[in-house]
């Protein structure tokens, strides 16, 4: 059977290195050949890391995960080139350059590519987004030329591409629609403290301020913009980071039903036999509760990539993301979420909003207001463990419970200073009670908590 994946970001090659362990232990050793195509680069690489390559902290093979040895000692073909065409009647993939390919099964894994809206000037050199191999390729190649650069779109492309430039020195001005950096997403408190962070680190953040028009000779490269507000900014660069969506435009008329991504069940097919969708081009038409359709997040596309396998090689497996949890970090604040922390929290939902006096740190613990059950973590400069405010959320533990036993979560290095004493005396001050925080903490803590069950 030929199992071909279009696609080698994380999803795709999950899902790949997956494939070969089942199809071997059930039918052989090697018996399945696998494909995995990508236009991008020859090799699966890790791409939250793009962002080092360029700030010189990393080059190109320190992200690949796998020695480029691997993939021929597990029998993973790899081939370089842009599906153009999907015919499923004939199951068979169409190539750029005319050739083509057939398979047994496949897995479409495409990923994002980045959101353009029609501005006038889009198109000039020097504007793009940032989310491939060949977006760092390009900014590495203007960036000698860059005196002034302007990014728009509030989200976490835009700081990555913001810090980018910052490691060169080279100044930036940043439009962002809302009156707050990504409240669509971080409560008020935590958005004001990127606010301000922002700023401090010498980024011209303007609020409620969007691009209007680019501005450059025809043909030639960007010069300055204009934004809604009236102002000319001079730039050499435009980075585009108003997000992402599914890169799919291939897949028009191959009778593969989509919507804004390609549309899968619980299983991960499609409405189509033997074809099958995971990572960010994969829409779910049921998503689990809490979740959504569309998830352009690295840990979705892992397990996307692992569930798939497994009904790829006969074993139908439901996806099951688990509790929301994502990371990222604002220049040097580090960012993580657990369960449900909304912008704009419906009216049973309470907080427990702890931020250090230098500004640059926050707890905030959200619980139901009727059972006190805790439903959500957010935490700037300061990291807890995942297993342990997942299992928290997952069996409705009280806010006291948790309270009194915060130090396990800590992850931060045993000589970094504490602050959990301090989140428990704000719960206490604005309840009247007096809890204390127990003692154990650390790994070994941890690892107790997880083996029990919580009271």
């Amino acid at each position: 059977m030929h199992i071909v994946i279009i696609g080698n970001g994380i999803a795709g090659i999950t899902a790949a290195r997956n494939i070969r362990k089942l199809s071997d232990h059930s039918r052989g050793a090697f018996s399945d050949q696998i494909t995995v195509i990508s236009g991008e680069t020859d090799y699966f690489f890790s791409r939250t890391a793009l962002m080092y390559i360029y700030m010189g902290h990393m080059r190109y093979e320190d992200t690949k995960p796998y020695e480029d040895w691997f993939w021929e000692k597990n029998r993973i073909a790899l081939v370089r080139g842009y599906v153009e065409k999907v015919e499923p009647a004939q199951k068979k993939l169409i190539f750029d350059d005319g050739h083509e390919m057939a398979y047994d099964k496949l897995l479409i894994a495409t990923g994002s590519k980045s959101n353009k809206f029609g501005w006038p000037g889009q198109e000039l050199g020097g504007v793009q987004g940032m989310y491939s191999f060949q977006d760092v390729e390009s900014m590495e190649y203007c960036s000698d030329n860059i005196q002034h650069a302007v990014i728009t779109g509030g989200g976490l492309i835009g700081i990555e591409m913001a810090e980018m430039f910052h490691s060169r020195h080279i100044p930036v001005t940043f439009l962002v629609r809302e009156s707050s950096f990504w409240d669509i997403v971080l409560p008020a408190e935590e958005s004001e403290m990127i606010n301000r962070h922002l700023r401090k680190n010498g980024i011209n953040l303007k609020l409620e301020t969007e691009l209007k028009e680019i501005w450059g000779p025809k043909n030639g490269r960007v010069r300055a913009v204009l934004t809604s507000t009236g102002e000319k900014i001079e730039c050499q660069f435009v980075g585009l980071t108003v997000g992402v969506s599914p890169n799919v435009d291939f897949l028009h008329f191959s009778g593969i039903e989509m919507d804004r991504g390609i549309l899968v069940n619980e299983f991960l097919e499609t409405n189509v036999p033997d074809v099958y969708a995971a990572g960010d081009c994969a829409q779910l038409r049921e998503p689990p509760t809490g979740r959504r359709p569309i998830e352009a997040v690295w840990y979705v596309g892992r397990i996307m990539g692992e569930t798939v396998a497994h009904t790829i090689c006969g074993h139908r497996t439901k996806y099951d993301p688990g509790i929301w949890h994502n990371a990222a970090k604002f220049f040097d604040i580090e960012y993580q979420v657990y369960g449900t922390v909304l912008p704009k929290p419906p009216a049973h939902h309470a907080s427990l909003y702890w931020e250090h006096p230098g500004g640059s740190r926050s707890v905030r613990i959200v619980y139901d207001k009727n059972t006190n059950a805790v439903l959500g973590f957010n935490l700037m400069g300061i990291r807890y463990r995942h297993e342990v405010c997942d299992k928290w959320i997952r069996e409705g533990a009280r806010i006291e419970t948790v309270l009194q036993n915060l130090a396990i979560a800590n992850f931060d290095p045993e000589f970094y200073k504490e602050y959990e004493q301090d989140v428990v005396a704000l719960y206490n001050q604005q309840t009247g009670q007096n809890l204390q925080l127990k003692k154990k903490r650390g790994l070994a803590g941890a690892l107790e908590f997880l083996k029990a069950t919580t009271t």
